[in-house]
């Protein structure tokens, strides 16, 4: 544990911001699986749940989760299924 009174606050921010980056990183998996479950299981909500994955994607790319390419590779992909 750092001594100097700024880096004990910046290492309570960077465990703070890797929680949050942590669960939106995983809301965003879990909305690709139930995605790609719904459309390998023809439910009629499958549009839906293809539209909310790919929010949950762009934003994770805009917010520097996950590369650009990477989302732009997923969603191709989930696309190519619907």
């Amino acid at each position: 544990m750092p001594n100097i009174k700024s880096a004990i606050k910046r290492v309570r921010t960077n465990e703070s911001k890797n929680a949050q980056n942590t669960q939106a990183k995983s809301a965003m998996r879990s909305s690709l699986k139930k995605a790609e479950q719904a459309l390998t299981n023809n439910d009629e909500n499958a549009n839906a749940k293809v539209k909310a994955a790919i929010k949950q994607v762009e934003k994770a790319a805009s917010k520097g989760l996950i590369h650009k390419n990477t989302a732009a590779r997923q969603k191709s992909r989930l696309m190519k299924q619907a």
